[in-house]
């Protein structure tokens, strides 16, 4: 079953977790976990395509392990039988650590980007289509889980070895290909994962209350600054601008070329770290926009240009890799 737009993100959702996928898995659908990994409780955790709720039947089982030098086991179950383990035995994720795995479900397998570096293939043992369900278990905590359907191209099309999000594929299961530094994997049709910046695309639609935008990246390390901008035609109705130079975390909007009163109070320090990966959630109220750094909700900002609808382009510019965006 198709469909054009995105599914709604489940948004800090509580761990164990099981959220429906709506529509099933889709050949070109790619589904990105967003999170950290604790650092105090257990040494495992996992994330499942499943058929139902019950467990019983899992295609694609994803269970990093923080042990013996640390691996990764990938595994299928039927019937509550587990196949045979295929075992990667490297570890990318760090215990206290954020992260973001994204699944990119393909005819013949599933593909693992983690932190926006491709990790693994995992060919089907059973048919994708059964897959209704995807479950999150374990030492983590989780910011999001976010859902890209195929065929979503953005405003100004990026040369397609250069996004994965916002991939066309011109046919089913067809990528450009990139040479991988990793010898346990056959070279693989995919494409590379940083985005062109500065990058923009469009909001469809617009804003509108309950509308939600993610971004995420790793901050260079070098960075002195970086700025997300929601436009509405000329002007800037937010400015996003994390200042390494200053140690600030600058808020404004922009009409006709002029910036109006800068917003820089934080409840807590600075979220953002040189070298370091993030996650930032952009959510519409009907006052004011509510914006979220790695899950945890940093500031409000109310909306000095009131037409939301107009707001629909996202630019986002400066000392960062972006990963994933979602509009």
């Amino acid at each position: 079953m198709a469909f054009s737009c995105s599914q709604a993100p489940y948004l800090n959702p509580a761990v164990p977790f099981s959220g429906t996928i709506q529509g099933g898995l889709q050949d070109g659908l790619q589904i990105t976990v967003n999170g950290t990994v604790l650092s105090s409780s257990g040494s495992r955790f996992a994330v499942n395509f499943q058929t139902g709720f019950s467990g019983n039947d899992i295609a694609f089982h994803f269970n990093p392990r923080f042990e013996d030098g640390g691996y990764v086991v990938c595994n299928t179950r039927q019937k509550r039988r587990w196949g045979p383990e295929e075992r990667k035995m490297h570890m990318p994720l760090q215990k206290g650590m954020p992260f973001d795995l994204c699944f990119l479900v393909q005819s013949s397998d599933f593909k693992v980007m983690v932190n926006g570096s491709l990790f693994v293939q995992y060919f089907h043992r059973v048919p994708f289509h059964r897959v209704d369900t995807i479950s999150v278990n374990g030492a983590v905590q989780l910011s999001y889980i976010s859902f890209q359907p195929p065929g979503v191209r953005p405003a100004n099309p990026a040369p397609i070895t250069q996004t994965v999000i916002h991939t066309v594929q011109s046919a089913p299961g067809q990528m450009f290909s990139v040479s991988l530094q990793t010898p346990a994997l056959p070279p693989v049709m995919y494409p590379h994962p940083a985005y062109p910046m500065p990058f923009v695309t469009t909001i469809p639609g617009g804003l509108y209350p309950s509308k939600s935008i993610i971004l995420s990246g790793t901050v260079l390390p070098s960075a002195q600054r970086f700025h997300i901008n929601l436009c509405s035609g000329s002007h800037i109705a937010f400015h996003l601008n994390p200042r390494f130079d200053e140690n600030a975390v600058v808020r404004n909007t922009q009409i006709n070329n002029c910036w109006g009163s800068e917003e820089r109070s934080l409840p807590r320090k600075m979220p953002f770290v040189r070298g370091q990966s993030f996650s930032v959630w952009i959510l519409c109220d009907t006052h004011c926009l509510k914006v979220a750094v790695d899950g945890q909700h940093l500031f409000e900002y109310y909306h000095r240009l009131r037409n939301l609808p107009a707001i629909n382009k996202l630019e986002v510019g400066g000392d960062i890799q972006l990963t994933h965006v979602q509009t």
